[in-house]
């Protein structure tokens, strides 16, 4: 075969071959078909925030004090009970306690006369409570 012929053929497509390119079928069963769709199932209870949590404490002592911050550490409203607690005692755990809420970025409210709301930052509290003894026990126990 001569040079010629070789670079002809090289380059002058044969019709011998004829090539049809078909798309290849799989067989889906209904396992297959049921996670792909499910794929696009969005469950909406997902996306909803997990329920707030509010505890309620009535310390007797300062000891105590630990076990009522790490509750708002762990991002849950604690609302306080000082009326088991001398008064002396009871400053202490509002001042220990109004440093850590200070550190979660919360909030510390008063409700009454000796109760204290306090709140972490995922908690949002509106509305206020007027003190209706602010004039009599303020002034008595120096709060």
């Amino acid at each position: 075969m001569s040079i010629k012929n070789k670079l002809k053929t090289f380059f002058t497509m044969d019709d011998e071959y004829e090539y049809v390119e078909e798309p290849e079928e799989f067989p889906v069963n209904e396992q297959q078909g049921n996670s792909q769709k499910k794929q696009n199932v969005v469950n909406l209870t997902s996306m909803q925030h997990p329920t707030s949590k509010v505890v309620l404490c009535e310390p007797r002592n300062y000891s105590e004090a630990q076990e009522i911050a790490d509750n708002v550490v762990n991002r849950r409203a604690v609302v306080i009970n000082l009326q088991r607690v001398d008064h002396h005692q009871a400053k202490r755990i509002v001042d220990f306690l109004s440093g850590t809420v200070y550190a979660v970025n919360g909030d510390i409210q008063k409700l009454g006369a000796q109760t204290f709301l306090c709140s972490p930052d995922n908690v949002d509290v509106s509305g206020s409570i007027t003190d209706m003894y602010e004039d009599d026990d303020e002034s008595e126990k120096g709060w």
